[in-house]
């Protein structure tokens, strides 16, 4: 029962959630214009406020659990790296970008696990989050395409995008860094 509760309590319900969000993406990115594009963008940009939403009432409630700890990590992977990968045949990011951005969340993530294994507890850095803040906003305004309140949304993204890679690449550094001196500290 135990087990139970733990699944289904709010913040690993809010975050299986926002990973059914993610069929809508095939669809939604396969439905070319303005309109449609705005309703994704929205839908994506609201699946990301509840990873906010999730962690808050986790730790303010004390319901941080094991399947929490599983779940939250990868919602964000699945929600971020299926756009950019959609994105990719529809021309609107460089398969390069998208790639390196895979790359380095596997890599971290098998540093983390390596490092669990050994007893080293890594936390998330505030460049990861900063790391993943950019990717939002990249993929938002990606996800938008066309020129909204007078911006090409395509032009900001791709800007955002490449800021992200940046921080993709610094804050993967930053984790074996931190491996590599076995401390896991910030």
């Amino acid at each position: 029962m135990s087990n139970r509760r733990e699944i289904l309590n709010l913040p690993n319900t809010i975050t299986l959630a926002r990973i059914s969000v993610v069929p809508f993406l095939f669809f939604l990115l396969m439905s070319p214009g303005p309109f449609w594009s705005l309703v994704l963008a929205a839908l994506f940009v609201i699946a990301s406020i509840t990873d906010l939403l999730d962690g808050f009432i986790a730790r303010k409630y004390n319901l941080i659990t094991t399947m929490g700890k599983f779940l939250d990590p990868l919602a964000d992977k699945l929600i971020v790296n299926t756009a950019m990968i959609l994105m990719i045949p529809i021309g609107r990011i460089d398969a390069w970008i998208v790639v390196m951005i895979i790359m380095r969340d596997l890599i971290v993530d098998g540093i983390r696990s390596i490092a669990s294994s050994e007893g080293i507890y890594i936390q998330a850095s505030v460049l990861g989050k900063q790391k993943t803040l950019a990717q939002i906003i990249a993929v938002t305004a990606l996800m938008i395409h066309y020129p909204f309140f007078g911006l090409d949304a395509h032009f900001v993204g791709t800007v955002v995008l490449y800021v992200a890679l940046l921080l993709t690449i610094y804050s993967g550094l930053d984790y074996f860094v931190k491996f590599y001196r076995g401390t896991g500290k910030n």
